[in-house]
């Protein structure tokens, strides 16, 4: 039985007994963090944004700039999931958990309804970002061309260079997408919101985050368990072109930072973001069994705190007690 298998061992309605509890603990996992964006008060938000002395026009334009590229990204990976990864993925367990995660990028996606209908803004400014901001539209058309083979609804899985086309794009996926190119957005925001500027929509990015971890530890597991059922795909040829491609997206997600954030952002230079791509992308490699390739220490040990689940504050403490859509708060 393998996890990518057709064959007729594999009935996915059978989901007793199981074959991959990790599939099942990341879906256990993910339901812990449930949460939707409208239980997080925006009204200090909306009052910050209207002040011309709170928010920085370099903030304002950061703000602007992640609210762009994670309204379209959601989207392209939510596509992903149904279009590709979940057709492939036979085993009842795991697609359990793809059912999971395909959930929480819609409410991802309603994050950026709820940021943008709140604060006024124009959604065609938000969501054309990605073909006007040549950063933004790079990283797009990175992901698009890693989806290539997967997103072919004639591509199937019959042979060992399938296989290997197929754990090819999932990286591309899993830990380019989500495992590096959101992550200097991150940690932008939760600069941000560390300061108390635009405490909502950093907690909206901050439960974000914990769903991203787990949708990219979902993925490594799901990239490590094909390598291992298919050991002859995991050539040293393949190795070095994924680590090319993670070296490739390394120098998108800096040049992002850098056009996102010029100036730096509260004491923060735009070198300490491409350090912290840097750093996380060694922890992507490392976790798929490949070696570091920058060596650069973590330049904001508080991020790793801001994703841990066991450190989780009382969430209800800080709950909308009575929803508040866009409509209902207060601008004066």
């Amino acid at each position: 039985m393998s996890i990518l298998s057709n064959d007729s061992k594999t009935n996915p309605n059978k989901i007793l007994p199981m074959t991959y509890m990790w599939a099942r603990e990341h879906y256990k996992n993910g339901v812990a963090n449930n949460w939707t964006p409208e239980e997080i008060s925006m009204q200090k938000d909306v009052e910050q944004w209207k002040s011309k002395d709170v928010i920085s026009e370099t903030e304002r334009r950061m703000i602007l700039w992640n609210l762009g590229f994670f309204s379209t990204a959601e989207s392209l990976t939510a596509n992903n999931i149904v279009l590709t990864v979940y057709k492939h993925v036979t085993n009842p367990e795991a697609r359990q958990y793809l059912l999971r995660q395909a959930y929480e990028e819609a409410v991802h996606t309603d994050t950026f309804i709820y940021c943008c209908d709140t604060l006024g803004l124009d959604p065609d400014h938000i969501y054309n970002m990605y073909e006007t901001i040549p950063s933004i539209k790079e990283k797009d058309d990175f992901v698009v061309s890693l989806t290539k083979s997967i997103m072919d609804p004639n591509f199937e899985i019959k042979t060992s260079e399938d296989i290997q086309k197929y754990l090819h794009d999932i990286v591309g996926y899993y830990v380019i997408m989500e495992g590096i190119f959101f992550y200097a957005g991150f940690a932008m925001m939760l600069a941000l919101k560390r300061q108390n500027k635009m405490i909502g929509i950093g907690e909206q990015f901050e439960y974000i985050m914990r769903d991203e971890s787990i949708h990219l530890a979902f993925g490594c597991d799901l990239i490590n368990t094909i390598k291992e059922e298919n050991p002859v795909i995991w050539t040293e040829n393949f190795k070095k072109t994924i680590s090319d491609l993670i070296v490739k997206a390394v120098d998108f997600e800096k040049q992002y930072a850098y056009d996102a954030c010029p100036e730096g952002l509260l004491g923060i230079n735009p070198d300490q973001f491409s350090q912290y791509v840097e750093y996380i992308a060694d922890r992507r490699l490392e976790r798929i069994d490949l070696p570091r390739v920058y060596d650069t220490e973590n330049p904001f040990p508080w991020m790793s705190q801001a994703v841990d689940l066991s450190k989780e504050k009382n969430f209800f403490k800080t709950r909308v007690t009575e929803y508040q859509t866009a409509g209902s708060l207060e601008w004066d």
